[in-house]
């Protein structure tokens, strides 16, 4: 008898984790979205297409992502190469480097290029010149500084992983380096560059930091949008903004689920043999020094306005901006980013895990449809995934609280985590739920005894991924914040309306250090299980 409920409580325990899922995804993500679609049909949100000032934030918008696009894709490809392809030394300290704005909000950046060159700024007084970087050119600045990262490790990671044997069959037939390059990298590298550009492409055109910190009247999308909802309360022209700017977002989640479906063209962890030149090496040194100098530049400005007295008036150093920024309530606010960073650290590792166990391990339809609803959170924007939910649960009891702020970022930053997760799971043995129940082991003993023990490195890499984005998001919590449970992040903005820019460059400081902190226990967590 007591057999024979063994299959019973797994079944009951599988479908109680299915229903769960389908719960949550149906309240956290398909409601809201469908809320903020159906709002599309008033007339006053149909009528913004037609105005003026839609046009022309569209056309500033594709412009400038067009270029920074180009530019970030561009530089992060020939990073990629340098560190693969030549024998510059301390590789792996480069692409720690390399990736360091990720540890900062997108608005910091643009703050940042102000300081630097601004009417006003440390390279602007130091060179005597008088170069304007308010405009496109500051968006395009801007763009780069927090859009190279993602970019670079995208490609970095591609070339890591390719079958470099074929180099050596090539490099006997006496085929030149050029040819090698054109007729094998290139090809190699053409779905990984397809993903890369699209991704970028809409990381640039739904953000808003940098645009209303150096976009000056070059007003863009999701500038106009972030205006209309917050400055003049027009949640029609809010809600057509929104829809416009999930299109690019869209064509690149499809573009990537078409490319990653067809597969990567190899996977080998055989090295890639990189000849002796002396000029080549140079020239991929200078290269990363030139992009470590501007990437790290921001985060030098501000180490250097935090701590003066009235930038750039009076440049004597200070520590009484701490005590401004504490009255001002930093050390709240910074508990409240804490706060959500761990908790949807925690919340989202299981989440996450949980339904990629679900889509990788178990059997039938219920497996892809969840599959495909957790990659197409990828599909929406921040900014307007903040807006749907505050249009969706403005009225509950969940809204206007710290609860709506933790859901939002941990349904932006799902998509990430769960293909982490997803990925991980798929490799392990398919037989092993099998042969668990063969040997009368429950489903949940074999999750808590194989599986997660299994996956352990990769639930560390999830938690991580979700504290520090949730650490630097603006988009996602703009409309949904309010005074007592505002994030840290989104005091920058505020700092910097009362002109109290020391005070906006200590808190770009304090997030920074805080990611890089969190980013070294969750490494020192890793190695500890490890062993």
């Amino acid at each position: 008898m007591a057999n024979s409920n063994k299959p019973v409580a797994r079944l009951s325990g599988m479908s109680a984790a299915r229903i769960l899922l389908a719960v949550f995804f149906a309240v956290a993500v398909i409601a809201p979205v469908v809320a903020l679609l159906l709002h599309l049909a008033s007339p006053g949100a149909l009528e913004v297409f037609s105005t003026p000032a839609f046009a022309t934030s569209l056309g500033n918008s594709v412009v400038s992502s067009l270029l920074g696009t180009a530019l970030s894709v561009a530089l992060a490809l020939a990073a990629a190469l340098t560190l693969t392809r030549t024998n510059v030394p301390l590789r792996n300290a480069w692409a720690i480097v390399l990736t360091l704005p990720m540890l900062i909000p997108s608005i910091a950046h643009g703050m940042g290029l102000v300081y630097l060159f601004g009417s006003n700024g440390i390279v602007t007084n130091f060179l005597g010149t008088s170069w304007n970087i308010y405009g496109l050119q500051g968006i395009v600045m801007g763009a780069l500084l927090y859009s190279f990262p993602p970019a670079f490790l995208m490609l970095y990671d591609a070339l890591r992983y390719e079958n470099c044997q074929v180099y050596d069959a090539a490099d006997i037939m006496g085929i030149p380096k050029a040819s090698q390059f054109a007729r094998i990298t290139l090809p190699y590298l053409a779905r990984p560059l397809v993903s890369t550009v699209f991704a970028t492409f809409t990381l640039i055109i739904t953000d808003y930091g940098v645009p209303i910190m150096v976009g000056g009247k070059y007003s863009t999308l999701s500038v106009l949008m972030y205006q209309e909802v917050i400055g003049r309360l027009n949640f029609d022209s809010g809600v057509a903004i929104g829809v416009a700017l999930i299109l690019p977002a869209i064509v690149a989640f499809v573009v990537d689920l078409l490319t990653n479906a067809q597969g990567n063209l190899a996977f080998s962890v055989h090295p890639k043999r990189v000849g002796k030149s002396a000029g080549r090496d140079v020239a991929g040194w200078v290269l990363l020094v030139a992009l470590a100098l501007f990437l790290v530049s921001p985060l030098a400005a501000f180490s250097v306005v935090a701590f003066v007295v009235k930038y750039p008036i009076t440049m004597t150093p200070t520590l009484a901006n701490i005590d401004r920024a504490l009255v001002f309530g930093m050390d709240e606010y910074w508990l409240n980013s804490i706060v959500i960073a761990i908790t949807v650290s925690v919340l989202g590792a299981a989440v996450s895990w949980l339904a990629a166990y679900v889509s990788a391990r178990a059997q039938g339809g219920f497996g892809r449809a969840l599959h495909l609803v957790c990659i197409t959170t990828m599909a929406i924007p921040g900014i307007v995934l903040g807006l749907a939910y505050m249009m969706f649960f403005k009225g509950t009891p969940l809204y206007g609280t710290i609860g709506i702020l933790i859901m939002v970022n941990l349904v932006h930053f799902f998509a990430s985590p769960y293909l982490m997760a997803y990925n991980a799971l798929n490799k392990l043995n398919a037989s092993l739920e099998a042969v668990g129940q063969t040997l009368g082991i429950p489903r949940r003993r074999m999750i808590l005894d194989v599986f997660v023990p299994q996956t352990l490195g990769t639930i560390i890499e999830m938690a991580s991924y979700f504290f520090v984005n949730c650490m630097v998001t603006i988009s996602a919590v703009a409309f949904l914040a309010n005074v007592s449970h505002m994030p840290l992040a989104l005091l920058i903005s505020d700092f910097d309306t009362q002109m109290l820019v020391e005070c906006a460059a200590l808190v770009s400081m304090v997030i920074f250090v805080t990611n890089v902190a969190a980013k070294v226990v969750f490494a020192a967590v890793k190695r500890t299980l490890a062993k």
